[in-house]
């Protein structure tokens, strides 16, 4: 029995937030799977990874990926699902020959070569602003065909991500209704716009407008950045959907005052229980997500 349960995504680095930043940001697979376990433990059933490389500099090296990925499966079951977005320096980015900078394509697909059940499948272009640069993230309708293609021959379900209604009714419909893939899971983005050209700030109207657009058996998610995070997650659960929290997202408990992955998922799932939910497990998030169970050795310690 599902309908009472809600998925609770940790995102705990991200591609763009650093240690300057947070100092309880985890960077390397062992602070990674160590802080991955213990928001486990304190309910959450899903965890979208980043890597890093060993100078905390972005990367999507299936290698590393891999390297945390069986670092947290070691110790327990919670859903894996690895970024294809990548980040904004390190092995993303580079500089094209009419000055503009990129975050690489050739780079991001390698995500999906480390083992994960699950990928986020970012179905936008848009124009990232950091640091004073602008940094295209190109993700054109071939290369959105490719990413499913690519994640449907690998037996790895997508994780939509979506930051403005085009990308709901453009190219996720359009991959969805050719058969590649079923039941998806979009995880909805708002709240980061000033620094991502075409996203959405969050709202509950334009949250109620972007849930209208869904495709047909669609589950969502909804993730909202900074101060969006615990109005849009409260929002989500009243219109049906499912929560995310994490560092990747928001680096403060309350103004002023740094948080830690745990914390935030600590006051997460206290606030869905208040709500009348209940987390879901892992092989719960599993079923509500169609993807299979899981079969392999038993977790460390069950959850509490």
């Amino acid at each position: 029995m599902t309908s009472n349960k809600v998925i609770i995504t940790i995102a705990p680095t991200g591609g763009m937030a650093s240690k300057a930043q947070n100092p309880k940001l985890p960077t390397q697979p062992a602070e990674i799977a160590a802080d991955v376990y213990d928001c486990y433990n304190a309910g959450a059933s899903v965890v979208a990874v980043h890597a890093r490389r060993p100078d905390d500099q972005a990367t999507c090296s299936a290698d590393i990926y891999r390297d945390i990925n069986e670092r947290i499966r070691s110790r327990c079951d919670i859903v894996i699902n690895n970024s294809t977005g990548g980040g904004v320096n390190g092995d993303l980015v580079a500089q094209a020959a009419n000055g503009y900078w990129e975050i690489l394509w050739e780079e991001r697909v390698k995500g999906m070569d480390a083992g994960a059940e699950m990928c986020t499948l970012d179905a936008t272009t848009i124009n990232a602003m950091f640091e004073g640069r602008e940094l295209l993230m190109n993700t054109s309708p071939s290369r959105c065909r490719e990413l499913a293609e690519g994640m449907r021959a690998r037996g790895v379900k997508p994780e939509w991500e979506v930051f403005s209604p085009t990308h709901i009714v453009q190219d996720v419909t359009t991959l969805i209704e050719d058969g590649l893939d079923e039941k998806p899971y979009i995880n909805i983005v708002l709240g980061v716009h000033r620094g991502f050209q075409n996203a959405m700030p969050y709202s509950p109207r334009i949250l109620q407008h972007m849930v209208d657009l869904l495709p047909r058996d669609a589950v969502f998610c909804v993730s909202g950045i900074g101060p969006a995070q615990l109005p849009s997650a409260m929002n989500s659960l009243l219109l049906g959907g499912h929560v995310r929290t994490g560092l990747e997202d928001n680096l403060y408990y309350r103004r002023g005052e740094l948080a830690t992955n745990v914390q935030l998922t600590e006051r997460l799932v206290r606030l869905v229980q208040e709500m009348g939910f209940e987390p879901a497990t892992p092989a719960e998030a599993r079923q509500i997500m169609g993807l299979p169970l899981r079969r392999g050795p038993k977790p460390e310690f069950a959850m509490s």
